[in-house]
């Protein structure tokens, strides 16, 4: 593997010494749809989430949220308890959280 791909630990200048970050696990409980198709709604200056899951309809963001988060296809919509809204890449999300049934 080259320079350009590998994968490093992160890591942080710490009293002048390169330190690893500490590492943290994720046990936050969120509600999240798997994003199918995006489009952009000029007129209302907002963004619209199509869920790749059809039991769910489409959901209308604010250009803000676009702008912040950045989202792509194939990633996912979460939002937490406290309300917040945000993105997580597909891989990122299916590492870290295991769908509840209800």
């Amino acid at each position: 593997m080259d320079q350009a791909t590998e994968r490093r630990t992160p890591t942080w200048c710490s009293r002048g010494a390169e330190r690893e970050l500490p590492k943290y696990k994720c046990h936050k409980l969120v509600r999240a749809l798997k994003i199918g198709e995006i489009r952009f709604n000029e007129d209302e200056q907002t963004c619209v989430l199509t869920p790749s899951d059809p039991d769910y309809g489409p959901l209308s963001v604010g250009l803000a949220y676009f702008n912040k988060h950045c989202p792509k296809t194939g990633g996912y919509y979460v939002v937490y308890d406290d309300r917040y809204e945000s993105f997580s890449p597909a891989d990122a999300f299916e590492a870290g959280y295991t769908l509840l049934e209800n």
